[in-house]
């Protein structure tokens, strides 16, 4: 365990380092596309569970608690505390960043005691110190680094943050959709199948937990050319083999078939007898 800062609170958190490569075989990572209402929560209750943003709903309706919660967003604190509330109520392990932390605890000061908490830190924004990184010296500090795969450049920032990291210690890429996030911790823990759930990434599709006249406005369609596509893209190329393969539950998914497969119920059921 370590521990961190906040104003005058102290917030203990655990290692990255300390948890790779704890898990094995397959892993769910629920996304909140109107297709994670209809997916078949319970009857793979046995399985190892990730949740992002307001996917904790699902395990609520469920009476289920999800392995882990990742969150990097803190509008959604702000716009859904509720929700906030039950992924740390319910989830074993957060995965939070330093401004969801802040947020949350400026509003529920002790919200986050007792909890197994991890800090979400970006790649290349800052070194192991916390200092500000610039592109040239990201691009020199891991170009040559095996646990990341990015489209280094020296002098601009924005092909800096299309990439992989197989080590949440070193920092992760969001690509503007947290499951992208979920996909790196799935491998930083070990899991080599990783089944994606209600990855419609579509604004239009919108979140099955909202309504239409409470929908907080998304940035999906605007993100999707220019991060997540690329991002996505980057994960089948370069990290995507044998021994971790990715798989997507959605079928009306906007992700392209041919960066990650589409699987129904049926093959599903093969994949795990086969894992």
């Amino acid at each position: 365990m370590g521990e961190f800062y906040l104003s005058n609170k102290t917030v203990p958190f655990e290692r990255f380092d300390e948890h790779r490569n704890s898990c094995s075989g397959p892993v769910f990572i629920l996304a909140s596309g109107p297709s994670t209402k209809a997916f078949a929560l319970e009857q793979y209750g046995q399985y190892p569970m990730m949740a992002v943003n307001g996917s904790i709903c699902r395990f609520t309706s469920a009476g289920m608690a999800p392995d882990y919660y990742l969150c990097d967003d803190s509008s959604f604190v702000r716009n859904r505390l509720p929700m906030m509330l039950q992924a740390v109520e319910r989830a074993r392990h957060l995965l939070l960043s330093l401004r969801v932390i802040e947020t949350l605890l400026g509003t529920v000061p002790d919200a986050l005691e007792g909890r197994s908490v991890f800090r979400l830190e970006r790649a290349g924004r800052c070194d192991a110190a916390h200092r500000h990184l610039s592109p040239r010296q990201f691009a020199r500090l891991s170009r040559d680094d095996g646990d990341i795969e990015c489209n280094y450049s020296w002098l601009r920032q924005k092909p800096n943050r299309i990439g992989f990291s197989r080590n949440l210690g070193k920092g992760y890429f969001n690509a503007r959709t947290a499951p992208y996030g979920a996909i790196q911790l799935a491998y930083h823990l070990g899991f080599n199948q990783v089944f994606l759930v209600g990855l419609e990434l579509s604004s239009a599709a919108g979140r099955f937990y909202e309504r239409e006249e409470e929908a907080v406005p998304s940035r999906l369609d605007g993100d999707f050319e220019e991060y997540i596509l690329p991002s996505f893209q980057l994960l089948a190329e370069r990290v995507i083999k044998p021994q971790f393969q990715v798989y997507n539950l959605t079928g009306k998914s906007r992700l392209p078939e041919r960066l990650i497969p589409k699987v129904d119920r049926d093959q599903l059921d093969a994949l795990l007898a086969r894992a």
